[in-house]
């Protein structure tokens, strides 16, 4: 079987899952956060510590185990965001004690925020799933866009750098597609307030590639050329969704701003 047909076998089971448990939310969402979450900080661990030893022993992975914990159990947001604050705040400064570790806090901070974003967006109503359903259609959009308009049109490089692939038409082709994308899910659904829902996944796609771009430095800054190579074809879960998880977090302090913590959808999504 060629790369190609494993890459889309696994996008297709992929998109399956993910999108089956998301019309779920509730429990079975926050199961797939939690695993996604642990996931991101061992192929972040696996990529940024010189060995398979840590200075810190097992720390970062116990405080990890009680934030997932706390994120199945469906905390309240200001629970939650504090515990992220506590948890990462310990690993930084047990890293600055013992002079080891040193992105073992970062890795906490990305993975966590990264699965309680997604997870507090979804939350168990229509607005929920409104909400995470725009974050899929503008960041998947913005990939398929990004890439076809970049091999076709092709011109200068975004980021050589860090990503010598992808180009500034490329990125302008993948703003465009995620906005149209957006605009078209939220129509479907019977959103109304779309001229601001236009603005927010042009915001997102511009996040969501900054986001690929951040994952793209992670990795050349420490030599390696996937994440990990837990998906056929694809690499690691943060090659996967690198893009998504800054989107999404985004997503959800816009949506803050616009309702609450704990349900931000409402105010972005009135369904």
């Amino acid at each position: 079987m060629s790369n190609l047909q494993l890459r889309v076998i696994s996008a297709v089971v992929l998109a399956i899952i993910t999108l089956s448990l998301t019309w779920f939310g509730g429990l079975p969402f926050r199961l797939l956060c939690a695993v996604m979450a642990a996931v991101i900080f061992y192929e972040w661990t696996r990529m940024s510590r010189p060995a398979e030893a840590t200075g810190l022993g097992f720390l970062p992975e116990a405080l990890l185990v009680v934030l997932i914990g706390a994120l199945i159990a469906g905390l309240a947001a200001s629970w939650l965001l504090a515990l992220v604050v506590v948890v990462v705040a310990a690993a930084a400064i047990a890293a600055s004690v013992r002079k080891t570790g040193q992105w073992d806090a970062a890795g906490l901070a990305y993975a966590s925020v990264s699965g309680l974003s997604l997870a507090l967006l979804r939350d168990g109503d229509r607005s929920g799933l409104v909400a995470i359903l725009f974050l899929f259609a503008v960041v998947w959009a913005t990939d398929i866009f990004a890439y076809f308009v970049g091999r076709t049109v092709g011109g200068p490089k975004l980021a050589p750098s860090i990503s010598p692939g992808k180009t500034r038409s490329g990125a302008l082709g993948g703003a465009v597609g995620g906005v149209v994308a957006g605009l078209i899910l939220a129509a479907v659904a019977g959103v109304g307030n779309l001229a601001f829902l236009g603005l927010v996944a042009l915001v997102l796609s511009i996040v969501a590639q900054a986001g690929d771009l951040f994952e793209s430095w992670i990795k050349r800054r420490h030599g390696c050329k996937d994440s990990g190579a837990l998906i056929p074809g694809h690499g690691g879960v943060m090659d996967r969704v690198d893009g998504l998880v800054a989107a999404a977090f985004a997503l959800y302090v816009i949506g803050w701003i616009s309702a609450t913590a704990d349900h931000p959808a409402q105010g972005l999504f009135p369904v």
